[in-house]
């Protein structure tokens, strides 16, 4: 790291992360009674759905695990870690150690183990709660479970596959993306000759077969081949998963000594916020059509919490690890506008979804797919980046 013109940011994402984000999630989310945590709050903490989302609760002992691990050695976060991962040790799994998509407030499966993202963030959580405990039962539940993502990942959904066979098969962006964040993670569970086996195939798969050379954009689906699909799946553009997996790979470029690829990212990023801003309202849309078609997502204007978060994490390790101005020129921008819009003003934690104009959509705090992990992982992240020389 050797650009600091941006540390002067670091103060505000530790103090936001440790006086304002943690302290919602430890004071509301835990259930004392069954175990695990809520996810479901409103702007003020309280609960309105009981319902336990695995890749939640799995983010949830991953952040505190994490935060022990990296920040300060808390007792109240290795606890509340511990208290999420015995519930989803008891409940979490079925017969077969794939994990449920959710859970009733009790531990009572819901939902079948369709979604194979229930299983990256639980091998994520027990891995990185196991260098925090040296408990064994969590490092096997994590290797356990990250062998079986490797298995699954040619067809990810399996009994659960809604398309039917062989038409127009598609590969999701999602999968390599976050198995280059959670093996890097796992790296010291797993073993690195395991984690090389597997790690340089899927920075071949986003470069060469998602990334697309004629428009620079990174596709969401494509065909098993590498081929472009002209469908509405086939041409979709997710802004926020681009910048996100942009960071992932920046962080794979530091551990193989890999500067070009660094540089990549970092262009192929810059290429996505240009393409993915709203020129008229600010922020970043959150659904493209490659071709500019309409989208078949409705939701396709609104502004949400991740994406933008994402993005401050990327631009913060692109200008750190390359100094291209046009990263800190888009950090300035992007800082502005996401505590500008998703910041509470006066209540915890941040809102996470917005109008294409910039309003809160929706003034829960948690729910069924936001909780414990990209607020205070952004706080973290940036703090940490930021802090360095």
């Amino acid at each position: 790291m050797k650009n600091t013109e941006l540390n002067g940011y670091a103060g505000q994402y530790k103090d936001e992360l440790l006086n304002n984000v943690i302290p919602f999630w430890l004071e509301h989310s835990k259930d004392s009674e069954y175990g695990g945590y809520y996810s479901c709050l409103d702007r003020f903490g309280n609960v309105f759905d009981t319902d336990k989302f695995i890749w939640l609760q799995g983010r949830e002992v991953w952040m505190f695990s994490m935060l022990y691990n990296e920040m300060e050695n808390r007792q109240e976060w290795l606890e509340m870690a511990i208290h999420g991962a015995e519930f989803l040790k008891q409940h979490g799994r079925d017969e077969k150690g794939d994990w449920y998509f959710s859970l009733d407030r009790q531990g009572n499966p819901l939902v079948q183990p369709y979604n194979i993202f229930s299983d990256c963030f639980a091998a994520m959580a027990f891995g990185e709660l196991y260098k925090a405990t040296k408990n064994e039962e969590y490092k096997k539940i994590a290797v356990d479970t990250y062998n079986n993502i490797i298995k699954r990942k040619d067809n990810p959904k399996g009994p659960y596959n809604k398309l039917y066979p062989g038409t127009r098969p598609l590969k999701s962006f999602a999968l390599p993306m976050i198995l280059c964040n959670l093996s890097l993670i796992l790296e010291d569970v797993m073993g690195s000759q395991k984690i090389d086996e597997i790690v340089p195939s899927l920075i071949d798969d986003i470069m060469i077969n998602f990334y697309q050379k004629d428009t620079g954009v990174i596709l969401e689906n494509i065909h098993p081949d590498g081929s472009v699909v002209d469908c509405f799946e086939g041409r979709l553009v997710n802004p926020g998963h681009t910048n996100e997996s942009m960071w992932f790979l920046m962080d794979l470029g530091v551990r193989y000594n890999d500067q070009k690829l660094i540089d990549k990212a970092v262009e192929i990023l810059l290429h996505s916020i240009e393409f993915g801003w709203d020129k008229e309202h600010g922020g970043i849309f959150y659904f493209m059509d490659v071709k500019g078609h309409p989208q078949q997502q409705l939701e396709w204007d609104q502004k949400l919490w991740w994406v933008h978060l994402e993005t401050l994490i990327a631009l913060a390790k692109g200008y750190k690890l390359t100094g291209n101005q046009e990263c800190k020129k888009w950090f300035e921008i992007m800082q502005t506008y996401t505590w500008d819009h998703f910041k509470d003003k006066e209540y915890r934690e941040w809102y996470g979804y917005l109008t294409r104009q910039g309003q809160p959509l929706l003034p829960l705090k948690g729910g069924k797919w936001k909780g414990c992990f990209h607020v205070p992982r952004a706080m973290f992240q940036l703090y940490k980046i930021l802090s360095q020389e």
